[in-house]
């Protein structure tokens, strides 16, 4: 299940495991103080517990899905794909949005691609990973 949430607390502990600690991102790039302005979901697998999370932010007739990040116990079951669709049915319910993008991990390029998403500009480094722009029309 995948659900809006204002609990901010579970949504940074499922990212500090998965890019902090897992990954090594280091706390000051990954808190960049847009939290309180972003819409954030959170994904819960059948036993209610918390095993994902994404956040969106919006930027003029664009939203910019982020931060997303799947618990590796819950790797591999779909849920990361359900993040994504939900992040994609957010926006289009908000006014004026035509555009999703996002910064995605060079590994992910394949994934994102199979949810509509299309590689754009040069690779670059975002706290160490190698990642690349992508987009996708909301229609």
């Amino acid at each position: 299940m995948i659900e809006r949430t204002t609990d901010l607390e579970i949504c940074r502990a499922i990212r500090h495991a998965v890019f902090v600690t897992e990954q090594s991102v280091p706390e000051a790039e990954e808190w960049d103080g847009r939290d309180g302005e972003a819409i954030h979901l959170l994904a819960r697998d059948a036993s209610g517990a918390a095993v994902g999370t994404a956040r969106i932010l919006v930027q003029g007739a664009t939203g910019k899905i982020g931060r997303v990040a799947v618990l590796r116990s819950a790797r591999g079951t779909g849920v990361g794909a359900a993040l994504i669709r939900a992040a994609l049915a957010e926006l289009r319910a908000l006014p004026g949005l035509t555009r999703a993008k996002l910064g995605a991990q060079t590994h992910a390029i394949g994934f994102y691609e199979k949810l509509g998403f299309a590689a754009y500009g040069p690779e670059y480094d975002d706290a160490g990973i190698p990642h690349r722009d992508m987009a996708r029309d909301l229609e």
